[in-house]
């Protein structure tokens, strides 16, 4: 009787060893198909967005406070409404009011714009039907070319992202945008309005509840059609400006080593021009790319912010995008679609700067990393 326990204990044993090891060897094989292969990239763009946005949003915060501050009237300047702050209590803890929901909304939000906007890209790159029309260029990458590295993509440019046509830069940053900011919309509706000081909201909870009895969930969209046409235009306009400040200063960084070199020197072989980009070098075009295109997509897009604050403080009296306009360029002049512009400009400038540069950087890394585990393997 023992034996036979014995036996049944061994065998059980047995099939589970061997129901184990298949599973490891499925696991595997999944792991290295293309499909868990982009998953794990598209995982990793996610999880780059979401750091570098939050990490943006606590540090600007201020900036953005005030620019709702201002946008709210026209009777409100900065240095007016930096006193009323000062004077108040706790000014300090003022300038970050609303820190939660705006690091949850740009943390989340970068999340899935970087998510989704390179999967729109990679899908892009990969389009033979695209590629035809001329809306990408020559070098495209994939998921498993990332992996591996960028190779001469990353000596001869800061970026390993694939790299299309001007249309399809504005075009796949617009609609990234447009979709990530109908998902995020009741939390910008309740950061707006917590960081405004026409409501007493006590808590974000109050805020919510107060928002949903009042205006009902339609409320928590306020102000969606001028968010949209303000960050699809942004974005794509963004992407354009970006892609093309990094590839006129990429080029132009090989041309400033050759041009420090002593004229008694010969110039560089082709396999020194041929190595990679310097990380700090691709940071400061990436950081510096990102200030310019943040200005310029900022400065042309701005009456659409304008408006938006508007209607998302004051849904009743502004109504939708259209008739917001009229009202204040009626009540305050054509100067109020540029409130808050410069507070808006250092703001983007900076919060671009860092969540782009940061992003690119954590990309550039785990490329090279996925780069050299490919190679011990293969070798």
């Amino acid at each position: 009787m023992s034996n036979d326990n014995h036996r049944s204990q061994r065998s059980s044993s047995t099939s589970k060893h061997v129901a184990i090891d298949a599973c490891c060897a499925l696991l595997h094989r999944l792991a290295s198909t293309d499909a868990c292969l982009t998953l794990v990239v598209t995982a990793f763009h996610f999880a780059a967005g979401l750091g570098s946005g939050i990490l943006s949003a606590v540090l600007l915060q201020p900036a953005d406070l005030l620019k709702t501050r201002v946008q709210q009237s026209r009777l409100n300047s900065f240095s007016g409404t930096v006193r009323e702050i000062a004077k108040g209590p706790k000014p300090l803890r003022q300038l970050w009011r609303g820190t939660f929901p705006s690091a949850l909304r740009t943390g989340v939000g970068s999340a899935l714009y970087f998510s989704s906007l390179n999967g729109l890209r990679q899908y892009v790159a990969r389009s033979s039907l695209l590629s035809s029309s001329g809306l990408v260029t020559a070098q495209t990458t994939t998921a498993s070319t990332m992996a591996v590295g960028s190779g001469d993509a990353a000596a001869k440019h800061s970026s390993a992202l694939p790299k299309l046509s001007n249309m399809a830069n504005l075009t796949t940053g617009a609609v990234a945008r447009a979709s990530v900011g109908f998902v995020m919309m009741p939390i910008t509706v309740i950061k707006v309005r917590y960081e405004s000081n026409y409501y007493a909201y006590r808590s974000l909870w109050h805020a919510s509840t107060n928002i949903f009895h009042t205006e009902g969930l339609r409320g928590f969209f306020s102000g969606y059609g001028a968010t949209a046409i303000r960050d699809a235009p942004y974005a794509g306009l963004y992407v354009l400006f970006y892609e093309q400040a990094k590839g006129r200063l990429s080029s132009l960084a090989p041309t400033a080593s050759l041009m420090a070199s002593p004229p008694s020197q010969s110039p560089p072989s082709t396999a020194l021009a041929e190595k990679p980009m310097k990380a700090s070098t691709s940071a400061s075009i990436n950081s510096l790319s990102s200030v310019l295109a943040a200005g310029l997509a900022t400065a042309l897009t701005n009456p659409f912010d304008a408006v938006k604050t508007r209607i998302q403080l004051r849904p009743a009296e502004y109504g939708n995008m259209a008739h917001a306009a009229k009202l204040m360029v009626h009540k305050d002049g054509l100067g109020s679609l540029f409130d808050g512009l410069g507070l808006r400009m250092a703001r983007k400038a900076m919060s671009s700067a860092l969540a782009w540069t940061l992003y690119e950087e954590l990309i550039r890394r785990a490329e090279r990393g996925w780069g050299r585990k490919d190679n011990d393997s293969i070798s």
